[in-house]
Protein backbone atom coordinates (compact mmCIF):
# COMPACT_ATOMS: atom_id res chain seq x y z
CA UNK A 1 0.00 0.00 0.00
CA UNK A 2 1.26 3.10 -0.90
CA UNK A 3 1.10 6.67 1.38
CA UNK A 4 2.60 9.78 1.12
CA UNK A 5 3.90 11.43 4.35
CA UNK A 6 5.05 15.39 4.44
CA UNK A 7 6.72 16.56 7.52
CA UNK A 8 8.54 19.69 8.57
CA UNK A 9 12.16 19.53 9.14
CA UNK A 10 11.24 20.22 13.09
CA UNK A 11 8.67 16.72 12.78
CA UNK A 12 11.41 14.66 10.88
CA UNK A 13 13.14 11.64 13.27
CA UNK A 14 16.62 11.13 13.13
CA UNK A 15 16.01 7.61 11.10
CA UNK A 16 13.64 9.55 8.33
CA UNK A 17 16.21 12.04 8.11
CA UNK A 18 18.97 9.30 7.86
CA UNK A 19 16.76 7.71 4.84
CA UNK A 20 16.48 11.04 3.06
CA UNK A 21 20.37 11.37 2.79
CA UNK A 22 20.73 7.30 1.79
CA UNK A 23 18.19 7.69 -0.40
CA UNK A 24 19.66 11.20 -1.76
CA UNK A 25 23.27 9.14 -2.13
CA UNK A 26 22.09 6.85 -4.69
CA UNK A 27 21.76 9.25 -7.31
CA UNK A 28 24.49 12.08 -5.69
CA UNK A 29 26.88 10.39 -5.09
CA UNK A 30 28.62 13.16 -2.05
CA UNK A 31 29.29 10.52 0.38
CA UNK A 32 27.00 10.58 3.85
CA UNK A 33 29.17 12.28 5.47
CA UNK A 34 29.10 15.36 2.88
CA UNK A 35 24.84 14.61 2.54
CA UNK A 36 24.90 15.38 6.27
CA UNK A 37 26.13 18.27 5.91
CA UNK A 38 24.71 19.37 3.13
CA UNK A 39 20.92 19.00 4.73
CA UNK A 40 22.46 20.52 8.27
CA UNK A 41 23.40 23.67 6.20
CA UNK A 42 20.63 24.51 4.05
CA UNK A 43 17.14 22.52 5.34
CA UNK A 44 15.38 24.79 7.26
CA UNK A 45 13.48 24.00 10.20
CA UNK A 46 10.08 25.14 8.17
CA UNK A 47 10.94 22.91 4.79
CA UNK A 48 8.40 20.76 3.98
CA UNK A 49 9.44 17.06 3.34
CA UNK A 50 7.74 14.28 1.14
CA UNK A 51 8.40 11.37 1.88
CA UNK A 52 6.89 7.72 -0.44
CA UNK A 53 6.26 4.87 2.09
CA UNK A 54 5.39 1.74 0.08
CA UNK A 55 3.84 -1.24 2.31
CA UNK A 56 5.37 1.48 5.52
CA UNK A 57 9.34 0.96 3.50
CA UNK A 58 10.97 4.25 2.29
CA UNK A 59 11.06 4.48 -1.57
CA UNK A 60 10.71 8.25 -2.43
CA UNK A 61 11.01 12.13 -1.39
CA UNK A 62 10.83 15.51 -2.79
CA UNK A 63 11.78 18.61 -0.76
CA UNK A 64 9.79 21.97 -1.03
CA UNK A 65 11.58 24.90 0.43
CA UNK A 66 10.30 28.26 1.34
CA UNK A 67 12.14 31.11 -0.29
CA UNK A 68 12.10 34.73 -1.57
CA UNK A 69 11.08 35.90 -4.75
CA UNK A 70 11.69 39.37 -5.62
CA UNK A 71 9.53 40.91 -7.87
CA UNK A 72 7.00 44.05 -8.28
CA UNK A 73 5.37 42.34 -5.04
CA UNK A 74 7.90 40.57 -2.92
CA UNK A 75 6.18 37.29 -2.11
CA UNK A 76 7.77 33.75 -0.85
CA UNK A 77 7.54 30.45 -3.21
CA UNK A 78 8.22 26.96 -2.86
CA UNK A 79 11.78 25.63 -4.09
CA UNK A 80 11.04 22.20 -5.75
CA UNK A 81 14.49 21.20 -4.65
CA UNK A 82 14.48 17.54 -4.82
CA UNK A 83 12.54 14.73 -6.68
CA UNK A 84 13.77 11.03 -6.38
CA UNK A 85 12.65 7.34 -5.65
CA UNK A 86 14.60 4.73 -5.40
CA UNK A 87 16.08 2.97 -8.59
CA UNK A 88 13.54 -0.13 -9.09
CA UNK A 89 10.23 2.12 -8.52
CA UNK A 90 10.70 4.40 -11.19
CA UNK A 91 9.11 4.41 -14.18
CA UNK A 92 5.66 2.03 -11.88
CA UNK A 93 3.63 6.02 -10.91
CA UNK A 94 5.17 6.41 -7.88
CA UNK A 95 6.64 9.61 -8.83
CA UNK A 96 3.39 10.79 -10.67
CA UNK A 97 1.75 10.15 -7.55
CA UNK A 98 4.43 12.48 -5.60
CA UNK A 99 4.21 14.55 -7.98
CA UNK A 100 0.24 15.09 -7.55
CA UNK A 101 0.57 15.40 -3.66
CA UNK A 102 3.13 18.06 -4.42
CA UNK A 103 1.05 20.10 -6.52
CA UNK A 104 -1.45 19.95 -3.55
CA UNK A 105 0.51 21.01 -1.47
CA UNK A 106 1.47 24.09 -3.82
CA UNK A 107 -1.68 25.06 -3.80
CA UNK A 108 -2.68 24.66 -0.36
CA UNK A 109 0.56 26.90 0.57
CA UNK A 110 -1.23 29.41 -1.77
CA UNK A 111 2.18 29.46 -3.06
CA UNK A 112 4.45 29.58 -6.81
CA UNK A 113 6.61 27.08 -6.56
CA UNK A 114 9.79 26.88 -8.96
CA UNK A 115 12.36 24.07 -9.96
CA UNK A 116 15.48 23.89 -11.55
CA UNK A 117 15.10 21.03 -14.26
CA UNK A 118 17.65 19.11 -17.02
CA UNK A 119 16.27 19.24 -20.77
CA UNK A 120 15.29 15.50 -20.37
CA UNK A 121 13.70 16.02 -17.56
CA UNK A 122 11.15 19.12 -19.16
CA UNK A 123 8.38 17.37 -20.36
CA UNK A 124 8.22 15.12 -17.22
CA UNK A 125 7.46 18.38 -15.71
CA UNK A 126 5.09 19.55 -18.00
CA UNK A 127 3.07 17.15 -18.08
CA UNK A 128 2.13 17.34 -14.53
CA UNK A 129 1.04 21.33 -15.33
CA UNK A 130 4.51 23.23 -14.85
CA UNK A 131 5.56 25.96 -17.27
CA UNK A 132 8.78 26.26 -18.52
CA UNK A 133 10.23 29.89 -18.14
CA UNK A 134 12.44 31.72 -20.89
CA UNK A 135 15.70 32.62 -19.42
CA UNK A 136 15.15 36.14 -19.47
CA UNK A 137 12.23 35.97 -17.76
CA UNK A 138 14.02 34.84 -14.56
CA UNK A 139 17.35 35.41 -12.50
CA UNK A 140 18.75 33.22 -9.62
CA UNK A 141 20.38 35.59 -7.35
CA UNK A 142 22.73 33.58 -5.32
CA UNK A 143 22.89 30.40 -7.46
CA UNK A 144 24.63 29.96 -10.82
CA UNK A 145 22.03 29.93 -12.92
CA UNK A 146 21.69 26.87 -15.66
CA UNK A 147 19.59 24.14 -17.24
CA UNK A 148 15.76 24.90 -17.32
CA UNK A 149 13.62 26.65 -14.57
CA UNK A 150 10.00 25.93 -14.17
CA UNK A 151 7.24 27.11 -12.38
CA UNK A 152 3.96 25.73 -11.01
CA UNK A 153 1.09 27.94 -9.44
CA UNK A 154 1.59 31.07 -11.37
CA UNK A 155 0.06 34.08 -10.16
CA UNK A 156 -1.22 36.73 -12.86
CA UNK A 157 0.72 40.03 -13.33
CA UNK A 158 4.19 38.45 -12.06
CA UNK A 159 7.39 38.46 -14.37
CA UNK A 160 10.64 39.07 -14.44
CA UNK A 161 11.06 36.79 -11.24
CA UNK A 162 14.57 36.71 -8.84
CA UNK A 163 14.50 33.86 -6.86
CA UNK A 164 16.63 33.52 -3.75
CA UNK A 165 17.35 29.48 -3.48
CA UNK A 166 19.55 29.54 -0.38
CA UNK A 167 18.16 32.68 1.46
Amino acid sequence: MIKIVSKKTHDLKKSEIMDIIKLKETYWKYGIQSQKKWFKKYVGAKDIHNMVLLNNKFIGYTLLRPRKLISKNCRKYLYFDTLILKKKFRNKKYSSNLMDFNNTIIKKNKKISFLITLKKLEKYYIKHGWKTLSKKSFKICDHKQHNIGMIYNNFKGLNNFKFYLYE
